[in-house]
């Protein structure tokens, strides 16, 4: 299957930035919804798996996504193996939430921020088994 869409090379070393980016997203979403910061929370969620499926096509496949749409990375990430099919799974469900969380004068409720900062530390799982060095 054809790909479209732009893609960057990434070494492991930059690989392993990425998660390290993504670790950093994760912590801070966490303590966002502790302290009732909803939007925050889900935004840094967001980036928090964007960065971890960097992460995981960078070890997998040696690039990332560059393209303006995040459905790329998606794409990309179906291509990475069984390990990038389940982090799609849970980047999918993020991904409609960065708009409202980033552009949209909407709040959002303490149940969506705290299922969204789920399922990024669910991707970051998966990032951090790819990454981690054997």
């Amino acid at each position: 299957m054809a790909r479209s869409g732009r893609t960057k090379r990434v070494t492991a070393v930059e690989a392993r930035q990425y998660l390290a980016k993504a670790e950093e997203f994760l912590t801070v979403a966490e303590e966002c919804v502790v302290a009732g910061y909803h939007i925050a929370a889900t935004g840094n969620a967001v980036h928090a798996a964007i960065n971890a499926a960097d992460a995981v096509c960078g070890i997998r496949m040696g690039q990332r996504s560059a393209g303006q749409a995040h459905d790329e990375t998606l794409d990309l990430l179906r291509e990475a193996g069984r390990d990038g099919v389940e982090l799609a799974k849970h980047l999918a469900r993020l991904l409609p939430l960065k708009t409202r969380a980033e552009y949209e004068p909407d709040d959002v409720p303490k149940g969506v921020a705290s299922k969204a900062v789920e399922s990024a530390r669910k991707a970051l799982t998966v990032a951090r088994r790819v990454v981690a060095p054997k």
